[in-house]
């Protein structure tokens, strides 16, 4: 199970949110982490998480506040499982970055969009090998990841096995606070394989006021 955190302050700025750039989560935001908690203790009850896996930014261990103590147990802070490095863009409103980078880092995979920034690329190969790792350590457990947008993005990427370049013509929304669903499933005919039960499932964010702003926007993590 992987959850993105909820509406921070950078996502609502429009600013690259990275280790400087991110301030934590709005007051939105932690309404929409309450709401994934209640959702996800519900399931826990019902089938308890083994293990629950967080990302280091602000926003990512501010979600892991609220939810881990809803099963009572401590997040593992994983640095490899941090949205792409914003390097000399962190802090700076990503419509100025898109327009000096000139396109989307999709658009152009194997390119860094600021001095000291990962390529789109770049951050797949951590990702999906970190999200590797855990699953090959964690294999046959219930494991809950919290992270980024990105980072959903990059397990599609390793169990759909998309290829490199896949980027500039495969896209996935994910929502503040929404939850996406793979499992590991053994059919009575045939070998096991991975089963996408939901993508950007939000059936819990209910009665939040809204922003203004979409959920997800380019280049928002």
């Amino acid at each position: 199970m992987l959850v993105r955190h909820g509406e921070a302050h950078c996502n609502l700025a429009g600013i690259a949110g990275g280790d400087r750039g991110c301030t934590g989560l709005t007051l939105r935001g932690r309404g929409q982490v309450d709401q994934a908690g209640r959702r996800l203790e519900w399931m826990h009850h019902d089938r308890q998480f083994d293990v629950v896996y967080a990302g280091p930014r602000r926003r990512v261990r501010e979600t892991a506040a609220v939810i881990s103590p809803r099963l009572g147990l401590t997040p593992h802070i994983e640095p490899r499982l941090s949205g792409p490095a914003h390097g000399d863009a962190d802090g700076k409103p990503w419509t100025d970055i898109w327009e000096a980078f000139g396109s989307s880092p999709a658009d152009q995979p194997d390119r860094p969009f600021a001095a000291g920034a990962e390529s789109w690329n770049a951050f797949l190969a951590r990702a999906t090998d970190c999200l590797q790792n855990i699953v090959t350590r964690h294999a046959g457990e219930r494991i809950l990841i919290l992270a980024h947008a990105e980072t959903v993005e990059a397990m599609h990427t390793l169990l759909l096995g998309l290829p490199a370049g896949s980027s500039a013509r495969v896209a996935f929304t994910v929502a503040h606070a929404s939850l996406t669903r793979w499992v590991h499933r053994t059919p009575e005919i045939g070998s096991a394989r991975w089963t996408l039960v939901s993508h950007n499932d939000t059936a819990h964010l209910i009665a939040l006021p809204t922003t203004g702003f979409d959920d997800v926007q380019d280049g928002d993590s």
